[in-house]
């Protein structure tokens, strides 16, 4: 992937908008879109990294309601020529050609690596890597399970959104409220699967969101392993200029 001069990669995740309700997620909605707005001028691509949605699950012909300036604002900047990557999160794994057909943004269901400007990354939303997560681990196989996965679009939306706005607000495994602390250089979980993976191929920078904190590690001397935080809590994004990686925070 080409930068041009002047351009900037950005990198955002964890908005979970609609938690825990509409109302109380509407400003950090608004906020998010003005953000949007701002980065259009000079944005070459950006990357969301998941759980933009606290739920999300489409069914054939219907999707949760709202969100409606954030869907509107993406398909601004795509229609725009500025190419956006979405990665799902625990929180929107039953992403399945909405993004992609309404809004001309693909979404991938597993980390991928990308070459900007002869900078490698490795990139992806987090959830379920390294030596922890097995409880969540366990759930994911439940959730992303064509059988489970077809019981639950029978239910009528009205009733299986709610349940699962319930659940996703509720239930730690899958609200990530365990996972929003600090555990230490050496036992960050992110962190070591970052080490591993270094030990066949070399990444320049390892990019995630899901841990909801804004965190930068040198892995050695020439990887670095960067969380991007949140948009719930601290407001943070990373921007990358072609050259440099920057983790801010917007205000």
């Amino acid at each position: 992937m080409h930068l041009p001069e002047g351009k900037k990669v950005y990198f955002a995740s964890d908005n979970h908008l609609g938690a825990p309700n509409a109302g109380s997620s509407f400003p950090r909605e608004q906020k998010f879109v003005r953000w949007l707005d701002e980065i259009k001028a000079d944005a070459g691509s950006i990357f969301l990294l998941g759980d933009l949605f606290d739920f999300w699950f489409e069914y054939k012909t219907v999707v949760p309601r709202g969100f409606t300036r954030t869907l509107g604002k993406l398909a601004e900047l795509s229609d725009a020529g500025i190419p956006i990557y979405y990665f799902v999160g625990n929180h929107d794994l039953w992403m399945n050609g909405y993004f992609e057909e309404e809004l001309n943004i693909p979404v991938y269901h597993a980390p991928k690596q990308y070459q900007i400007n002869e900078v490698s990354f490795f990139i992806g939303h987090g959830d379920g890597l390294g030596p922890h997560d097995k409880g969540y681990k366990r759930m994911k196989k439940v959730f992303t399970n064509p059988v489970a996965k077809w019981f639950f679009r029978w239910l009528h939306p009205d009733l299986g959104v709610k349940v699962a706005q319930y659940f996703s607000v509720k239930n730690k495994l899958i609200s990530g409220d365990d996972d929003a602390k600090f555990l230490g250089e050496d036992t960050e979980w992110l962190v070591q699967y970052a080490k591993r993976k270094l030990e066949n191929q070399h990444y320049d920078h390892f990019i995630f969101g899901h841990r909801h904190l804004p965190l930068e590690i040198d892995l050695n001397e020439k990887s670095k392993y960067t969380n991007i935080g949140d948009w719930v809590t601290y407001f943070t994004y990373a921007v990358f200029d072609g050259k440099k990686l920057e983790l801010k925070k917007y205000s």
